[in-house]
């Protein structure tokens, strides 16, 4: 009696580490998959931003760039988040070739992104140690974009990302500021 009684209590502790390690293992797994989602995209639209030659500012959370291919083509890309209830990019930040009203398949970047993503516009940097942000398409020499990523399990606690990007500078866009 007393052998079966401290053989279940073993048992129960042997049991209950393994969950642990499984819900260790799947919110380490979360975290990495947010993060290499959130590097790709960040890549992504930087690549993009750096050869850009102009900048469409739709909202504070969607941009339309004119970027400049190797053939000195030009053509449209939006980034966007998708806010939208009844899309099936709902709460992504996506890429769109073309402008934003194409309908062109979007490619989700980054999904389960929350509502607070933004895009901001800087212009070049003030010596003077003024705030440099830029109020219009002209004077936009700079672009930096802030959201945050969820991931939630059944039995685990939610993977959260925040990302802050680097302040990306459109390398082929003129402008006098």
């Amino acid at each position: 009696m007393i052998a079966a009684g401290l053989s279940a209590f073993i048992l129960a502790g042997v049991l209950t580490t393994f969950v642990m390690i499984g819900r260790s293992g799947y919110l380490a797994s979360s975290y990495s998959e947010l993060q290499d989602q959130t590097r790709r995209a960040l890549d992504i639209f930087g690549e993009d931003v750096r050869k850009a030659a102009d900048i469409r500012w739709n909202n504070a959370q969607s941009v339309t760039l004119s970027v400049v291919t190797s053939t000195n083509a030009v053509n449209l890309v939006t980034y966007a988040y998708d806010s939208e209830p009844n899309s099936p990019t709902k709460g992504a930040f996506y890429r769109l070739v073309g402008d934003a009203a194409s309908t062109a398949p979007r490619l989700p970047l980054v999904r389960n992104v929350a509502p607070d993503f933004a895009f901001q516009r800087f212009k070049l940097e003030q010596s003077s140690g003024v705030e440099n942000a830029a109020t219009s398409d002209l004077e936009t020499k700079q672009i930096q974009v802030t959201f945050r990523t969820s991931r939630t399990g059944i039995t685990t606690v939610a993977s959260n990302q925040s990302a802050l990007s680097a302040r990306y500078v459109l390398r082929n866009k003129r402008v006098s500021n």
